[in-house]
């Protein structure tokens, strides 16, 4: 039998108190006993009864674990490159409280839920450039992403194009994601002045290499703040940045991916499911033994004596 917990100093005082005080009970009922000169044998069967229940509990709460049993554990590997759009219209406030800080926690939530994938960081404006390769190291990936911040100047506009095109010649040259399963996925309003090829678009396909976007904001769209004041154009008219639903949801199409929109709190479980139908070769294969708390048993077993010791009377003095 294995223990989820050990004894603590705590445990062992309240044992000795116990102890102490029951045993003060017993004598005081003895002497009182001696005193009307009878027995006082009764107090006895209760003793080692709240005793029983009182082990019991203890043995429930240390988290007893038995019935061990051997599994095959399979660890199939995902490489997965993120691109974030860092361009200012990833500013706006239509997805709270920025489209960027919205998709920085996202990413966070994603490499918590997919564990033992591998990730890099490709981040995109007017120039694409990777700020971490393929890593397992996600308390590292996640120190990257929380720096992420926009660029404040974007000459030529955003081109995400050039970002995909970045992370597939990524993974052509890199021999460690040969086996294992691949897949793109931006993070990004839509908003693209890049030109976009459709024959390197289907090449994704070819390659294994599906794209998964991710739309972040609303078509309603919002205003960009710049200090005190809101970002403008030319003809010094307020900015109105939205989603381009359709411009990302024809890059999945060409790129054999999905489109995914960031309009709730449950889009990153399904992208995370998305990569989880990703199925790649087997990379590891482990024989391990599981084994589960029984905390239940000794608990049920403690409140089933705990029950007949109240509703049971014994008779402590016989007169």
């Amino acid at each position: 039998m294995n223990w989820l917990y050990s004894f603590s100093s705590t445990d062992f005082f309240l044992i000795g108190l116990f102890i102490a005080l029951y045993s003060l009970y017993i004598l005081r009922t003895f002497r009182l006993a001696r005193q009307l000169n009878t027995s006082a044998w009764g107090v006895i069967p209760k003793f080692f009864l709240r005793s029983s229940y009182l082990i019991l509990l203890l043995i429930a709460l240390l988290g007893p674990s038995f019935g061990e049993a051997e599994r095959n554990m399979t660890i199939t590997g995902r490489d997965v490159y993120l691109l974030v759009d860092i361009s200012r219209s990833m500013d706006a406030t239509d997805a709270v409280p920025s489209r960027l800080e919205r998709v920085k926690y996202d990413i966070q939530q994603l490499c918590d839920t997919l564990s033992t994938d591998r990730f890099g960081l490709i981040l995109t404006s007017s120039e694409s450039f990777v700020l971490s390769p393929l890593t397992a190291d996600h308390d590292a990936l996640k120190r990257f992403v929380r720096d992420i911040r926009t660029g404040k100047a974007a000459i030529g506009g955003t081109d995400l194009c050039a970002a995909i095109e970045l992370a597939r010649q990524k993974f052509i040259t890199d021999s460690s994601t040969r086996l294992n399963a691949k897949a793109l996925v931006l993070f990004s309003d839509g908003e693209n002045f890049g030109s976009c090829n459709r024959t390197e678009l289907a090449s994704l396909k070819t390659a294994g290499l599906p794209l998964i976007t991710v739309g972040v904001g609303t078509e309603t769209g919002s205003s960009i703040r710049e200090g005190r004041d809101f970002v403008r154009d030319d003809s010094r008219q307020i900015v109105r940045s939205r989603l381009n639903r359709s411009f990302l949801q024809e890059l999945a199409r060409d790129g054999g991916g999905q489109y995914i929109e960031a309009n709730t709190g449950q889009y990153v479980r399904e992208l995370a499911g998305v990569l989880l139908a990703q199925q790649g070769f087997r990379i590891d294969q482990n024989r391990v033994t599981v084994s589960t708390n029984k905390y239940v048993y000794f608990l049920l077993a403690a409140l089933v004596l705990l029950a007949f010791d109240l509703i049971v009377t014994v008779r402590t003095f016989r007169l």
